[in-house]
């Protein structure tokens, strides 16, 4: 396991937390309270700033319980912190809702997976090597 350093920028800032032993994401957690309009967006502060681990990303992606019961996300899901970011970290959430939603100080409003990157060169090529799939793009594979 992998360590992370997180500085509170923010007294009411919560440290990111698995919720279970086995857990992939961390919950990110909001620290002002705003209100976000059917079919609006908010940029959410979490009070944090992260020190990714080398050669990995932080993603920032939507809570399950969120999206079916109110209709808000991630906007940019997944959101990427790359490793050189020193700043807050702040969510952009969006209501795909009827109704207003009101985030509240302490409400853990995302997750955080941190994931492993592959750098890659690029290569400029005429031609790319064939596949059973070919151009095939959406709904090619099947329904």
């Amino acid at each position: 396991m992998q360590w992370i350093k997180v500085a509170r920028l923010d007294e009411r800032a919560v440290l990111p937390n698995y919720q279970t032993e086995t857990a992939a994401g961390m919950d990110l957690v909001a620290i002002d309270m705003l209100i976000i309009a059917p079919g609006d967006w908010q940029s959410v502060r979490t009070g944090l700033a992260l020190a990714i681990p080398r050669g990995c990303e932080g993603q920032i992606r939507p809570r399950s319980g969120l999206a079916a019961r109110h209709g808000v996300t991630v906007l940019n899901a997944p959101g990427t912190i790359d490793e050189d970011y020193r700043g807050e970290v702040k969510v952009l959430l969006i209501n795909h809702g009827r109704d207003p939603y009101t985030v509240k100080p302490g409400d853990r409003i995302a997750q955080i997976v941190i994931c492993p990157v592959v750098r890659v060169r690029v290569e400029a090529v005429d031609t790319l090597d064939p596949t059973g799939r070919g151009a095939g793009g959406f709904g090619s594979t099947g329904r």
